[in-house]
């Protein structure tokens, strides 16, 4: 069977938990491993009031099937899903969300933290923190 690698960088929200799992599912997986990434309230002692991310889309999507390749020559992993949203996300909505089926959960864990760590270490999207004093903090990615 083909592995399938989904990769969306969207200014629309992310779709659930759910339709993501289903679109890694595999009957030969016996572990669905995810990760989703949601705005927080405060960020060093500070109240968030949202976030805004910004993205080079084009090259954020080449990095993250480049990313996926690279998991799966660590890792036994089927099928990936990778969404990142951009524009404005309110606290206690998705910013991001990858899962990743496998044989066994140890594969799909590993290659879920290697996905979340160097997309935020390698992929063009840059997030501006804005908070409630009205101060903005500018960093890149994630």
């Amino acid at each position: 069977m083909e592995q399938k690698s989904i990769v969306i960088v969207t200014n629309d929200d992310i779709p659930g938990l759910d339709i993501i799992q289903q679109q890694v599912q595999d009957d030969g997986a016996g572990a669905i491993s995810t990760f989703s990434g949601t705005t927080r309230n405060t960020f060093q002692g500070k109240c968030v009031v949202q976030l805004e991310y910004q993205a080079y889309t084009g090259m954020a999507e080449k990095v993250l099937v480049q990313l996926i390749e690279e998991a799966r020559q660590k890792w036994h992993i089927q099928h990936v899903a990778i969404y990142h949203r951009t524009g404005v996300v309110p606290v206690g909505q998705t910013s991001v969300v990858i899962a990743c089926s496998s044989t066994h959960r140890a594969d799909g864990l590993h290659a879920t933290e290697y996905l979340i760590d160097e997309l935020k270490a390698r992929c063009p999207i840059w997030k501006k923190e804005v908070y409630e004093d009205g101060s903005v903090w500018k960093g890149s990615c994630c």
